[in-house]
């Protein structure tokens, strides 16, 4: 095998080189049990303490109370922005925060089950910062937010405080990134594939509270409490994905868990947005107080520049750096398991880049 490229793709996204190790070493043979996980019943002792371990290690890494559930699902975020609708709207009348291109899908799945407020926006701006001042409905049925956009590079540094109103937020391209405080929120969930593993599997962290409100008379998949009965197992479930994120959950836990991989994803994003506020050739499009530390999104001085930027970087050894294609530009999207190291290296080829194209 030759030298890796350095993966900068928005998702599925990079996974740790020990994880891979490992998982490629048990791939044959799991646990001396002859079989490969790919082949193992979802029924077996061997996956209850996959499954079992990934939950107590997510629970251990970000403080989650007892009064909430790990569930790990299927369908992707995707899924999560109609059954969180299904399940929780009900006709009634729900806040949704819009700040880019995902957060737009989660509103447009609840419009079929209830009325939805947009309680701020920052469309006025293509979706590059996160607003600020907010209109709260007092009895909404919860409040919606995405906590970190991948396309506009945006993301919350705060969270709304919104009382007794539940709130929900899709935390797919950051989860366990940094710290955050799990009790303020009666619903988070996340795509496995940019921090925690591959696709296939999606992780709800939902309160008892929360579930207590779920009307029984749901299709039985599509009831968050079917899971939460079953510990994610009603099913069967994406089993080697959830391996892997078990794998992921060990590798964050032995490099000293969400505190010291904030601290190291502060540094990466740092060294990128240090050279755009020295630099007259790149520029960042997020505003400066609601960058994200997870997908740093820039352009060059004209399209045509971006597009050479794009295909030597490439054959420098740098994938992925292509904007998505609804914005353009570039991004540079820094997952947990990006190295520090591949940061430092992109920094170094963009200078070579720009007193070559000046």
């Amino acid at each position: 095998m030759g030298k890796r490229p350095y993966n900068l793709y928005a998702g599925p996204a990079i996974l740790p080189q020990e994880v891979l190790r490992e998982a490629q070493k048990n791939l044959l043979d799991i646990g001396d049990s002859g079989l490969s996980l790919l082949e193992t019943s979802h029924r077996s002792a061997l996956y209850d303490e996959i499954n079992s371990s990934a939950n107590h290690d997510l629970r251990d890494l970000l403080g989650i109370p007892e009064n909430y559930h790990v569930l790990f699902l299927q369908g992707g975020a995707s899924l999560q922005f109609a059954m969180i609708p299904m399940n929780f709207l009900q006709g009634g009348t729900a806040d949704y925060i819009h700040t880019g291109e995902w957060a737009g899908k989660a509103v447009k799945e609840a419009k079929l089950f209830g009325t939805v407020k947009i309680a701020g926006t920052s469309e006025d701006k293509n979706y590059s910062y996160v607003p600020k001042t907010l209109s709260l409905t007092p009895d909404a049925r919860y409040v919606h937010l995405c906590s970190n956009e991948t396309i506009g590079g945006i993301r919350f540094n705060r969270f709304p405080e919104t009382g007794d109103v539940p709130l929900i937020a899709d935390m797919s391209s950051e989860i366990c990134s940094r710290r955050i405080e799990v009790s303020k929120f009666d619903l988070i969930y996340a795509g496995a594939q940019k921090n925690l593993g591959p696709a296939g599997v999606t992780l709800v962290i939902i309160s008892d509270r929360m579930l207590a409100r779920a009307p029984a008379n749901l299709p039985t998949m599509l009831k968050y409490g079917t899971h939460a009965e079953k510990d994610s197992n009603y099913n069967t479930p994406p089993v080697f994905s959830i391996y892997i994120v078990g794998l992921v959950l060990k590798w964050l836990k032995n490099l000293g868990g969400i505190a010291a991989m904030e601290e190291i994803n502060n540094r990466k994003a740092a060294l990128l947005y240090d050279l755009f506020d020295g630099s007259k050739f790149y520029r960042g499009t997020a505003a400066r107080e609601d960058r994200s530390i997870m997908n740093v999104t820039f352009r060059l001085p004209s399209e045509d520049l971006e597009k050479k930027f794009i295909s030597e970087a490439k054959a420098a050894g740098f994938v992925g750096l292509k904007g998505h294609r609804s914005v353009g530009g570039c991004r540079a999207s820094i997952y947990n398991a990006f190295p520090l190291e591949g940061v430092e290296a992109l920094v170094g080829f963009m200078k070579k880049f720009e007193a070559a194209n000046r």
